[in-house]
């Protein structure tokens, strides 16, 4: 928990605004009277934390009824996401003495919500939400553009971690892009990965780290694909159908940002969660939920409107969006 520093300095400024006069030893104890009352507010950590964000205590554990209300407020036709998202997290948090940091791998197109929820989980564990300090994201393209300083990024980012986890031990780290991310890199937190206890007197063991990632979107639609042409419902489909060929197929992917990883040669990735490409139906259930979010009235020829102008795939079936809910935005500006 952090502390402010030099609080019974504050005894120096008080006497010190009280003029440059003599002072009479009376009115002196009084201002160091006042100064050492001021510390001992400050130094609780509900008050000092009610103006200062604070690393969150191991009770009370976040609010798990929260994170499930928002994700089924908020994140549609994604059951297998939502499912294993919602069971890895609660038991993570409540466990006071894990092993390993949580490592969840979110893969599947754009738009079919991963961002959504690494925004949805860093917003049930610090009310900052993605603005919070404890909180940090990394973009491939911006923070490791050019791949002749791949050594210097892996140096950079073992340093960023290692400081940010001695700060607070529930950091988050997100990793947006990682199919754009040189091949290699990540392999430069491993460590902080592993069954350590500490390493170099730094537990990393109640961190957090969500890898988002396109790679992988093909394999994961051929397999909702399937389910629907054998007239199967999607929400049949079971994280066992998916994990195993996901994690092959990223593993053996250059541009996944996994390939040949040791991250997944040694197992240290928890859950490879697939986003499944989202139908029509889900796209209306996106427009609807932005106009709420924007103090709306729900129109539902405006939603039709909206829905109808999205592309879908395959070319004879038209079940998938191609960009999923990605640009419901800027569509419903239009009207």
């Amino acid at each position: 928990m952090e502390r402010p520093a030099g609080l019974l300095a504050l005894a120096l400024v008080l006497v010190g605004s009280l003029g440059s006069a003599a002072l009479e030893p009376v009115t002196v104890s009084l201002a160091i009277g006042a100064a050492s009352v001021l510390t001992g507010f400050l130094a609780k950590p509900g008050f000092y934390c009610s103006f200062v964000e604070c690393c969150p205590p191991d009770d009370p554990p976040p609010d798990a009824a929260a994170l499930q209300r928002s994700l089924d407020e908020r994140l549609f036709g994604q059951h297998l996401a939502q499912e294993v998202i919602l069971k890895a997290l609660t038991g993570f948090i409540h466990n006071h003495h894990p092993k390993k940091p949580l490592v969840l791998s979110l893969h599947g197109w754009a738009g079919t919500g991963k961002n959504f929820v690494s925004q949805i989980v860093a917003d049930g564990l610090y009310p900052a939400g993605l603005k919070s300090k404890f909180v940090h994201l990394f973009l491939s393209t911006l923070h490791f553009p050019h791949e002749h300083l791949v050594p210097l990024y892996k140096d950079q980012l073992q340093k960023w971690i290692r400081g940010n986890v001695s700060a607070c031990a529930k950091s988050v780290f997100i990793f947006d892009e990682m199919d754009k991310l040189h091949p290699g890199l990540i392999d430069a937190i491993k460590p902080f990965l592993d069954y350590y206890e500490q390493i170099d007197g730094v537990s990393y063991r109640r961190a957090i780290f969500i890898f988002l990632s396109n790679a992988g979107g093909d394999l994961i639609t051929r397999v909702t694909l399937e389910f629907w042409r054998s007239g199967r419902a999607r929400e049949e489909i079971q994280l066992k159908d998916l994990e195993a060929v996901l994690s092959l197929g990223v593993f053996n992917n250059r541009n996944s940002g996994l390939w040949h990883s040791s991250l997944i040669d040694r197992n240290l990735i928890d859950y490879f969660v697939p986003f499944l490409p989202l139908e029509y139906k889900h796209v209306k259930m996106c427009i609807r939920a932005e106009m709420k979010s924007r103090g709306s009235f729900i129109n539902e020829d405006v939603v039709e409107k909206v829905a109808a102008e999205m592309t879908f795939f395959p070319k004879e079936e038209k079940i998938y969006s191609d960009k999923g809910c990605k640009t419901v935005q800027t569509k419903l500006d239009f009207y």
